[in-house]
């Protein structure tokens, strides 16, 4: 078994990078710290600390029992903070978020659990969907945000629900924009243009309409996250896209114009659970208000 006090100073004095600060911060004699985390070496056969000059720094095995001990640590502080609140007072919402949903979707789709009677703390991580599952599998999240559901190569218990889908939209500064000089979709011909990474869904649909529509645009950049293909775009960069059910907002935000939209290319949103019956009050705010608010089921 770990013993979590020596675990407790080891963590102590990495973050703080010295015996004598951790020794201040935990109220105890730097001996009593030290002599702990022998202790906890010596039990393990290995060490977490090397000498560098005066400098006590980390080893590899010590960096990688710091990640473990930064979670366990962190989960006690959650653990900590619920109890103090009272279970009747607030309820934890651990929400995942796939890094290639466009944050603004994110947003409105979270936007109902505001709203709740139930006070929920929302807990919010980006990460790639695989690792969000895998967190997912063992209770670490309550739900992840996809634009895909739920991989059918995973051994993982999950259900997908799907709660919503919409066209694409094409957007570009009034520079740019006025510079176009054919309709849309021909205006995109040798246009430069911005397009979602490999990571996404929606890429493989929107360069097969290209092809279909026999539109040739010069690909300048591939971004997994929106929100820095938007940053680019906003600066003039090229023509970029987002869903259309934001698009209005896309434009107010970024000062860009609207040059064209598609249904034949669309984006879909999944919130998947380990619930098939979902009871989570955050989890059905968020199913009920996309399906009615968002995308107008």
């Amino acid at each position: 078994m770990l013993n979590y006090r020596q675990l407790h100073y080891f963590w102590a004095v990495a973050k703080t990078g010295s015996i004598a600060r951790a020794s201040e911060q935990l109220n105890l004699t730097p001996q009593t710290i030290s002599g702990q985390i022998s202790l906890f070496e010596q039990t393990w056969n290995l060490e977490l600390f090397q000498r560098v000059g005066r400098q006590l720094e980390l080893t590899e095995t010590g960096r990688q029992a710091l990640v473990y001990a930064e979670q366990m640590f962190q989960l006690g502080g959650e653990l900590e903070a619920m109890l103090r609140a009272g279970p009747q007072e607030q309820i934890l919402f651990r929400v995942g978020v796939a890094d290639v949903v466009p944050k603004s979707i994110v947003y409105r789709l979270l936007a109902p659990t505001m709203e709740l009677e139930d006070v929920l703390r929302i807990n919010c991580r980006e990460d790639k969907l695989e690792r969000l599952l895998a967190d997912l599998a063992i209770q670490r999240l309550d739900l992840v945000i996809s634009d895909s559901p739920m991989p059918v190569h995973l051994d993982i218990k999950g259900y997908s629900q799907k709660l919503g889908e919409c066209g694409l939209s094409f957007f570009a500064t009034p520079a740019l924009a006025a510079g176009l000089e054919q309709p849309f979709p021909a205006c995109l011909n040798d246009a430069p243009l911005l397009i979602p990474g490999q990571e996404t869904v929606v890429r493989s649909r929107l360069l097969r309409w290209l092809a279909e529509e026999q539109v040739q645009p010069r690909i300048v950049g591939e971004f997994d996250d929106s929100a820095l293909m938007q940053a680019f775009g906003q600066s003039g960069s090229g023509i970029f896209v987002a869903p259309s059910v934001i698009a209005e907002e896309v434009c107010r935000q970024y000062g860009v114009c609207l040059i064209g939209q598609t249904e034949a290319v669309n984006e879909s949103f999944y919130a998947i659970s380990v619930e098939r019956k979902v009871k989570h009050p955050g989890i059905v705010a968020i199913t009920e208000g996309a399906r009615r608010e968002l995308f107008h089921w």
